[in-house]
């Protein structure tokens, strides 16, 4: 390879356990002033370089030499040629000591959480309490999504919106390939092939996720259908979501590892959304965060903001949504519902309701994200992507979401999370009685100190847990190929006041205003956040990839291909009264609202038109005191006059039928007003 003999001695070779790298001849020097032929594909896995640095000269081989120190086994398990090259390109350029492409089974988890251990990132929990169950905890700079950080690269900054950080694809390229560089040295490439939704499903999407992660590794082994399942369907198809990962910790020039690695000066989570027009372009480049979402890049990245793209292109929707499926009587149909709240506003504790009305069963197909398509009887059937649950731990209980308690019973990973002396985990709101506790921060902590602050856990802890522990999930909805059909959809937002408990839209075009204009108090779940009250159109503001004006066109397009659109709601749990404490119980309580949902769509049900839309007739909700219907029009022509700014600073697109649909709620609240002042 080299024309000077001064660059001979930097490596030695080894042809034990020869492995083919590349066809073709090639003349190998050694020490010794000799000369000998052989082809390059017998070049040893082997290789141990003298010094970090290739000669110029060499440069056309430096990859395939990097291949060799790295290992070369995960040829053997990847047979797509696209997956093949883009692995190829993400090993050159993030320089790994070694790479495991991950197979997905239960002892390749084992014995990743025993290497967590090792490292100080897991700390096991009381195996007779929790058992196969840790506790990371974070660095305090890497603790939620970072919303000023995270980027939407479409090749027009308008396709982006206004919602979203825009950089020029090419510019922000080249940024990453800076930060990416070199910046796996000393650790292992984890490849993870996965699955989003059923891999046999017609709905779901492939993805391969390289990360330095081990920490990532475990929680995606939880919360997508990983392994060699969703290798060999990359394999048939050639078709999956490119996702590069990296905690930008190298360990070079001595640098010892962390327990909680992470770049929070340089972080960027960036998605590259052109799906269907490049799909070598569609890609997800995450760097400097080891946490949640920045992440575990199959989640909200994939799952939302590249598969909104996605779905707008190919006629079908991604969004923040649960699924639940309801049965009202023994021996009926389930019914099936989704429900879009913002982060941390309750979507879990519904997915997993435990109801108070008698001979009701609550099953939980999702409780996060639902990929909805319309089939050919023109129904609108929607698939759970994911195959676990990433919750909000605080405020979680026995008393709130006893589903979610008996979830976490064993093999769970629980992040920044307090421990207790016994060796379990422990949340404000959990309701254990829990005395003392070491924080998220490692401080010590008693609940009897004066001084002591309310957060043994950061008000963002999570819980990491398979889907399939949860004792009332939808099996056969779950793993089903062809979703089940939803015949109502809920926005919902934390609102202690002017909002009502259940409002039903007048039509299709009006559901789609109701969810645009939904403004929830702001929640711990996303850095870089100011405001208490924010406007989060269908709860898919951090998570739309595109101009909410298309966004919204998209789902008035879709409304025409159903043969009857389900019917949409919106629902506000968090009333409160004029001591601040909440008017109407939630939790198990919220059945008797989805009762009247369902007898809405039934037509059996009584209800009031009101400017805003139709609200419970008195006692049609048993429980529901009345001010948590009642509708003040002054304070929705209030209300009205900030949605006119927020539908302007959205998108110059929304479409005229939603314009439409404001205008006529205006013009009702006035004539409302009108005669209320004559009266």
């Amino acid at each position: 390879f080299f024309n000077d003999t001064a660059t001979t001695e930097i490596y030695t070779l080894s042809l034990h356990d020869a492995l083919p790298i590349c066809a073709g001849p090639a003349v190998l020097h050694y020490r010794q002033p000799k000369v000998c032929a052989l082809p390059v594909m017998y070049l040893s896995r082997v290789l141990k370089l003298r010094s970090g640095v290739l000669p110029r000269s060499f440069a056309p081989f430096s990859a395939a030499l990097r291949f060799a120190s790295v290992g070369g086994e995960w040829r053997n398990r990847v047979h797509s040629p696209a997956a093949a090259a883009w692995i190829e390109r993400a090993i050159d350029k993030c320089q790994p000591d070694a790479v495991h492409v991950c197979d997905g089974s239960d002892t390749e988890y084992a014995k990743m959480c025993n290497a967590l251990v090792q490292s100080g990132t897991f700390i096991p929990l009381n195996h007779e309490k929790r058992p196969n169950s840790y506790i990371a905890r974070s660095d305090p700079r890497d603790v939620a999504r970072v919303v000023e950080k995270t980027y939407v690269c479409s090749a027009n900054e308008a396709d982006a919106g206004s919602h979203n950080n825009w950089r020029a694809p090419d510019d922000m390229r080249k940024t990453l390939d800076t930060l990416m560089q070199g910046s796996m040295k000393g650790r292992t490439m984890y490849v993870i092939p996965f699955s989003m939704g059923p891999v046999t499903s017609g709905l779901s999407m492939q993805g391969i996720e390289v990360t330095d992660s081990p920490y990532v590794v475990a929680n995606m082994k939880l919360m997508t259908r990983m392994g060699d399942e969703a290798l060999d369907k990359i394999s048939e198809t050639n078709d999956f979501v490119r996702c590069m990962h990296s905690v930008g910790y190298p360990l070079t020039d001595g640098k010892q590892d962390v327990a909680w690695p992470c770049n929070p000066e340089h972080t960027l989570i960036t998605h590259f959304p052109n799906a269907t027009t490049s799909p070598d372009e569609s890609e997800i480049v995450s760097f400097g965060s080891g946490y949640g979402g920045n992440a575990l890049l199959g989640k909200k990245c994939l799952a939302l903001r590249i598969a909104s793209v996605r779905a707008r292109d190919e006629g079908w929707m991604a969004e923040h949504m649960l699924i639940a499926g309801i049965r009202r009587n023994p021996g009926e149909n389930f019914r099936y519902i989704a429900a879009a709240f913002p982060s941390a506003c309750g979507k879990t504790n519904l997915a997993m309701l435990e109801s108070v009305l008698p001979g009701w069963e609550v099953k939980c197909v999702g409780d996060d994200i639902a990929w909805m398509r319309v089939n050919e009887k023109g129904e609108l059937r929607a698939i759970n992507p994911e195959a676990g649950f990433f919750g909000v731990a605080p405020g979680t209980s026995d008393r709130t979401n006893p589903n979610a308690m008996a979830t976490l019973y064993k093999d769970a990973i629980f992040t920044n999370c307090a421990l207790t002396p016994d060796g379990d985990v422990f949340w404000q709101g959990m309701d254990t009685g829990a005395k003392e506790a070491t924080t998220w921060r490692g401080e010590a902590w008693k609940s009897s100190d004066p001084k002591a602050k309310n957060t043994p856990a950061h008000d963002n802890a999570r819980f990491t847990v398979s889907a399939r522990q949860c004792p009332i999930l939808h099996r056969e909805a779950f793993d089903s190929d062809e979703g089940v059909p939803i015949e109502a959809i809920l926005f919902g937002a934390r609102r202690s006041s002017l909002v009502p408990l259940v409002v039903e839209s007048r039509s299709w075009a009006h559901g789609i205003y109701l969810g645009l204009t939904m403004r929830s108090e702001a929640t711990a779940a996303e850095q870089g956040g100011n405001a208490q009250l924010k406007y989060d159109p269908m709860a898919m503001r951090p998570f739309c990839g595109y101009d909410f004006g298309d966004y919204a066109q998209h789902w008035l397009d879709m409304g025409e291909r159903m043969s009857s659109p389900p019917s949409v709601f919106h629902v506000n749990w968090f009333r409160r009264d004029d001591d601040g404490s909440f008017i109407w119980p939630g939790f198990g309580e919220n059945a008797r609202v989805l009762n009247w949902v369902l007898d809405r769509v039934d037509g059996t049900a009584d209800a009031v038109d009101t400017p805003i839309g139709l609200v419970p007739a008195d006692g049609a909700i048993e429980g529901a005191a009345p001010e948590l219907v009642e509708v003040d029009a002054g304070a929705w022509a209030e209300e009205l006059k900030s949605h006119d700014a927020h539908l302007a600073n959205l998108s110059d697109r929304i479409p005229d039928e939603v314009l439409q649909e404001h205008a006529a709620t205006v013009e009702r609240l006035h004539e409302s007003s009108s005669f209320a002042a004559e009266a």
